[in-house]
């Protein structure tokens, strides 16, 4: 490549770099970034289960972006957690005039959860961190736990051209399955759904590794200027910018 070139694509990669990203809205990448769907809907199961519930915890809420678009379906009383300082304040400044009960609280796999025992009808956490234990704890008898997980796959094959490796391999359907049902829930619906994701141009892929950096944890255009330049040599020859990644969704109740 053109020593010209390559100062006219890291410069315009680098202007993609310093883009805003706001809570966790990927609408900047519409058609530029693509993911299959999987087979299932997760805001429309989430709806119906909020149609029947009077209390909602949403874990990890983001920045309340899928969350406000279920607002026609809200129980009566709705609370969100959320860690990420700027997310924090992006979901305070949203959902609290909404009356919606906004917590910090960090989540992980071991952490509890700062809720009463049975303090809700139904615990929803979409691509976030959980204790299965703490969430069974917290359910109402009777209550659901609706989770849409990115699985240890995701983009595993672009990242290797970064060296980097996915950080949680236990995100997987199979670890976190017995561990609700250890937990006393009982699994009513378990699906796994492998998609094809397609970045259109080296810039989207930048974005995204930026809004989303723990895929390459130390990524930065200037860091990585010979691994992207590489790939916009493989778009140059017509060979296509794709990945794939797993996807999983569980639908968990707790007995009366």
């Amino acid at each position: 490549m053109r020593t010209v070139d390559r100062e006219q694509w890291l410069a315009r990669w680098r202007a993609e770099e310093q883009q805003p990203f706001i809570g966790w809205d990927f609408s900047y990448l519409e058609r530029r970034m693509q993911e299959e769907p999987p087979p299932w809907s997760y805001l429309d199961r989430a709806a119906a289960l909020m149609d029947r519930a009077r209390s909602a915890l949403d874990m990890d809420t983001g920045g309340g972006e899928k969350l406000l678009s279920l607002r026609a379906h809200w129980p009566p009383r709705m609370v969100v957690t959320e860690e990420y300082p700027p997310n924090l304040a992006l979901v305070r400044e949203r959902l609290e005039p909404l009356g919606v009960t906004v917590v910090e609280a960090h989540l992980s796999e071991t952490d509890p959860v700062p809720f009463a025992g049975g303090e809700f009808d139904l615990v929803l956490n979409r691509h976030g961190a959980f204790n299965p234990a703490e969430v069974a704890r917290i359910l109402a008898p009777g209550g659901v736990f609706l989770t849409q997980q990115v699985g240890d796959d995701y983009l595993a094959d672009l990242m290797a051209v970064f060296g980097a490796t996915p950080q949680w391999p236990d995100a997987t359907l199979a670890h976190y399955g017995p561990l609700l049902q250890a937990a006393g829930l009982e699994i009513v619906d378990a699906q796994e759904w492998t998609a094809d994701i397609r970045f259109a141009d080296v810039g989207a892929l930048v974005y995204f590794l930026k809004a989303a950096p723990w895929h390459v944890p130390d990524f930065s255009v200037d860091r990585y200027a010979d691994t992207l330049l590489a790939l916009q040599e493989r778009l140059n020859q017509g060979e296509p910018l794709n990945s794939s990644g797993k996807l999983y969704l569980i639908e968990a109740h707790k007995p009366e």
